[in-house]
């Protein structure tokens, strides 16, 4: 028992050795650590806080740069403000100094219109006396001696303006024949030597005169060999860099134009090639003149026309009449007979197709000595036309009865295609594009609200508005536009300009 119970306790005292002794160990061996624990909070401790004063620093030299920057503009404001200050004190001293120059100046006025009354009073004294002197020296009252010299006055006037009128009847008796026939002639003269130029001269246009001798060749062979090939005359002059062809037929002058182009642009230029390149034009022109012909009547809508026909519609594109381009009138004509048409209910594809035909005549290919309306009858019959289509190509002048509604449509369209102001000197569009203008000008003025250009820009009415405008500015207004338009613009004739002002009321009744 002793034995068990000194185990025991014997037991019990090395567990308690062995525990003292372990404790101990791990008491060591935690204390280090935590020593090394400690110097590394130290060191991440003292890390923390220079990142906190850098970031401090930042932030410090961060907010000096904005307040630095505020500062500034505060300052450049407030310089601003003190110039502005200093404006509004300049601008109050000039004001204030030509509110005092006023209040003299009115007095200074003042009393001028004193001295003024005080004469006018003394001359209305010196008058009232001086006429009860002639009263008293004539034995007539004013207004009897005003009656006496107004009668006589009226009786030499009447004397006189009879004896001018008189001499002046005499002389336009004496001059009128010879100033009418003068006036026709000055006129036939300039609308006939444009037209004339117009119609028969082509000019050439060359990059150098040295072309020219080419052109004309050893003795002249080469001008000689392509007026023989084109008909056309050929003058080489003095005209810098130019060469004029001469002759009546358009179709020539264009054959001739482009051969010539050719040839200078080729570079060889000697009788053979010349004959060569004039039949290679030739062909080329014809097949334009035929393409162009079905171009139109495609664009016309107008079908089944015999193909000489659509020939000759293309050949009226080197054609004019009076400076009018031919096949421009056709094709206006044509356009205006289907819309008159369709206004009164007629077929409108008949009429453009009699609008288009109407001037055939007028490019034949033998010149026959016939009016143009009744060879273009003619031609029409005899490429199967309507005799209705036909009646209205050969009665558009005149010549030949009328005997269906479409010949007075087409005689009508005519005249409205060559009677326009500007039909013989410009194509559709630009008469179109002159009338915009017109109203275009006229909207440009302040108070205007509505224009428009009437009677084929022979007037252009111009609307104002009632509350914009007194009746004093719409005649200041009128001459202002008319001024405008003679100044920028060119137009034929005179264009009326009518301004109008009205007043409208308006309400309902519910």
């Amino acid at each position: 028992m002793t034995t068990i119970i000194a185990s025991i306790v014997a037991l019990l005292v090395g567990g308690a050795l062995v525990w003292l002794s372990t404790r101990f160990v791990f008491k060591q061996k935690f204390a280090g650590r935590l020593a090394e624990a400690e110097k590394e909070a130290e060191v991440i401790k003292k890390n923390k806080l220079l990142e906190v004063k850098e970031k401090f620093v930042n932030l410090k030299a961060d907010l000096e740069k904005q307040v630095s920057a505020r500062n500034a503009k505060l300052q450049s404001a407030e310089a601003r403000l003190k110039q502005k200050e200093m404006m509004l004190n300049q601008r109050h001293e000039d004001l204030s100094r030509k509110n005092a120059e006023l209040d003299g100046a009115k007095e200074n006025l003042s009393a001028q219109l004193e001295v003024v009354e005080k004469k006018k009073a003394e001359l209305d004294k010196l008058h009232a006396r001086q006429t009860e002197q002639l009263e008293i020296l004539s034995g007539l009252s004013a207004e009897e001696a005003k009656e006496r010299l107004l009668e006589s006055m009226k009786e030499e006037a009447k004397s006189e303006a009879v004896s001018y009128v008189n001499e002046i009847m005499d002389e336009a008796k004496m001059t009128a024949n010879k100033e009418a026939k003068k006036i026709v002639i000055q006129s036939i003269q300039r609308v006939a030597t444009e037209t004339a130029i117009e119609n028969s001269v082509t000019v050439f246009h060359i990059d150098s005169d040295e072309i020219k001798g080419r052109i004309i060749g050893r003795e002249g062979r080469n001008i000689r060999a392509l007026e023989a090939a084109t008909g056309i005359e050929i003058v080489v002059d003095d005209t810098p860099e130019a060469i004029v062809l001469s002759g009546f037929d358009p179709v020539r002058r264009e054959v001739a134009r482009l051969a010539l182009h050719q040839l200078v642009q080729d570079g060889r230029i000697h009788p053979a090639r010349i004959e060569e390149v004039v039949n290679k034009v030739r062909k080329q022109v014809e097949d334009e003149v035929v393409e162009t012909g079905k171009r139109t009547v495609i664009d016309l809508g107008v079908h089944g026309l015999h193909p000489e026909l659509v020939r000759i519609i293309g050949k009226m594109k080197y054609r004019s009449s009076y400076g009018q381009n031919l096949l421009q009138h056709a094709r206006e004509t044509a356009n205006l007979c289907a819309v008159m048409a369709a206004e009164l209910g007629l077929n409108p594809k008949k009429a453009k197709r009699a609008g288009l035909l109407h001037d055939i005549g007028k490019v034949p290919d033998d010149e026959p000595e016939l009016p143009h309306a009744i060879l273009g009858m003619k031609l029409c019959e005899k490429y199967k036309e309507k005799p209705d289509i036909c009646n209205a190509v050969g009665a558009h002048h005149d010549e030949t009865e009328m005997q269906t509604l479409l010949a007075p449509i087409v005689q009508v369209c005519d005249a409205i295609s060559g009677a326009r102001p500007g039909a013989r000197r410009e194509i559709v569009e630009a008469y179109i594009k002159r009338l915009n203008d017109l109203e275009q000008l006229a909207l440009s003025y302040p108070g205007v609200v509505k224009t428009y250009a009437i009677q084929a820009g022979r007037e252009l009415r111009v609307i104002v508005g009632a509350d914009k405008i007194d009746d004093k500015e719409t005649e200041n207004l009128s001459n202002e536009i008319a001024k405008k338009i003679q100044d920028e613009m060119t137009y034929p004739g005179q264009v009326k300009i009518t301004v109008i002002r009205e007043t409208r009321a308006v309400s309902y009744a519910k």
